[in-house]
């Protein structure tokens, strides 16, 4: 016994092939999201009825706080410091991995809503929790973490730090796109205009189905034409320019540009823009730069935006983690496909690329991050969209379950990839 007693204490304590004790490695996967959870439980404890000064109003509004300027200010600070035309082309993989892991994540989430038939209307908003992973908040927390650590297995603490934040910061531009265009679409309301809706109220053959067409007096905001026509003078020279505006705006309404076209994507646009012309960022992005001032104060803003985000979640919790309507064999089904089934194919796309020579060789950072892209919990960011469209409480329930089992799943995924890269 005083035997495998010692091997056992060997095992654990002794670094592995990535530089990191087995304990360590569970250590870097567990606090971040331990981190997670003390925020989340401050939000509920400052909404819950004993303190009650985060009422339900409140984090509609710090939501909107979030999207509109932190989450913005956080990206545009970041990848404006980080990106140059040369590393552009050098990391195209890193947002395509995104576009691919939403992709392959929101097949799974097909197959897994199709087989469990989540009660009506959460047959899109199971796809998504299953499809869209935490691309950002996460992944920065676990990569301070693990570049803290002097015998990290990436060598230098600053040079990690630098390169698994740019990697991250690079790829959220995508997850912007993506939260505002594909994530806002699925959790539309159903045709009543609200998720909360008894499942004997409507008929079962419409139960997975979200129409586009709903009476105008039904609409939601999202639903209610994005401009309103104007008369047209009779003037011919006026009547030509008013048709080409009329044209223009049932473009702007019939693509949702005003869905796409939102803060976080107009700050990736700009700080990529900004970013690749050595004259602008030498103006704005360097240190000793005349307007620093302003990345400065978009970079303290920033920092502002996971606990807020968190603080607002961890708020509609309030009723308690049981109070979604979704069902513990949903919520279940949730878990297993976004913890169990996702990341074995990440693991896959990501092993084929490097085989086809699309990622830069010998740059084992690079490699774990596009990993963590498929590995992370449910996206905190969609919990957002969630809550702004009508269904936050039942989104926070799943964050909730999905980041407790993702203590495990994410340490048990990272000592698999520490051993595979190293």
């Amino acid at each position: 016994m005083d035997g495998v007693h010692r091997v056992l204490i060997q095992v654990l304590t002794e670094p592995q092939k990535g530089g990191e004790s087995l304990i360590g490695t569970i250590k870097i996967a567990v606090l971040p999201i331990a981190k997670v959870f003390t925020m989340c439980f401050l939000g509920f404890l400052m909404a819950s009825k004993y303190v009650n000064i985060l009422p339900s109003n409140g984090r509609k509004l710090l939501n909107g706080l979030v999207f509109s300027l932190l989450l913005p200010c956080l990206i545009f600070s970041q990848l404006g410091q980080a990106i140059t035309f040369e590393k552009m082309i050098e990391w195209w993989f890193i947002p395509f991995n995104v576009i691919l892991a939403t992709i392959s994540g929101s097949i799974i989430g097909l197959v897994v809503a199709s087989i469990v038939r989540p009660p009506y209307p959460f047959f899109k908003f199971t796809i998504v929790q299953i499809g869209i992973g935490n691309i950002g908040n996460v992944p920065l927390v676990l990569i301070a973490a693990l570049c803290r650590d002097q015998s990290n297995p990436f060598g230098d603490s600053m040079k990690c730090s630098q390169d698994g934040n740019a990697y991250i910061s690079f790829g959220q531009w995508v997850g912007a796109i993506v939260l505002y265009t594909y994530v806002f679409y699925m959790l539309a309301p159903p045709p009543g205009g609200t998720f909360d809706v008894e499942d004997g109220n409507l008929p079962i053959k419409n139960s997975q189905r979200i129409s586009s067409d709903a009476p105008a007096k039904d609409s939601t905001p999202e639903q209610v034409p994005l401009l309103t026509e104007e008369v047209i003078p009779t003037h011919t020279s006026v009547t030509k320019q008013g048709k080409v505006k009329s044209f223009l705006k049932f473009l702007y309404e019939k693509l949702k540009l005003k869905q796409i076209i939102q803060p976080p994507i107009i700050a990736s646009v700009l700080a990529i823009f900004i970013g690749c012309v050595p004259f602008l960022k030498k103006l704005i992005f360097t240190s000793d730069a005349p307007l620093y001032f302003f990345t400065d104060s978009c970079m303290i803003l920033g920092e502002a935006m996971i606990p807020c985000i968190l603080l607002a979640l961890g708020g509609n919790l309030v009723d308690g983690p049981g109070s979604s309507k979704l069902g513990a064999k949903t919520t279940a089904a949730i878990i297993f496909g976004r913890l169990v089934l996702v990341p074995p194919t990440g693991l896959g796309i990501v092993m084929l690329a490097d085989k086809l020579g699309f990622l830069p060789p010998d740059d084992k950072m690079f490699r774990f991050v596009l990993l963590l892209q498929h590995t992370m919990p449910t996206s905190v960011l969609s919990g957002a969209v969630a809550s702004l469209r009508g269904c936050g409480r039942d989104a926070a329930a799943v964050l909730f379950w999905v980041h407790i089992f993702a203590v495990f799943s994410m340490a048990g995924w990272i000592i698999l990839y520490l051993n595979i890269l190293f």
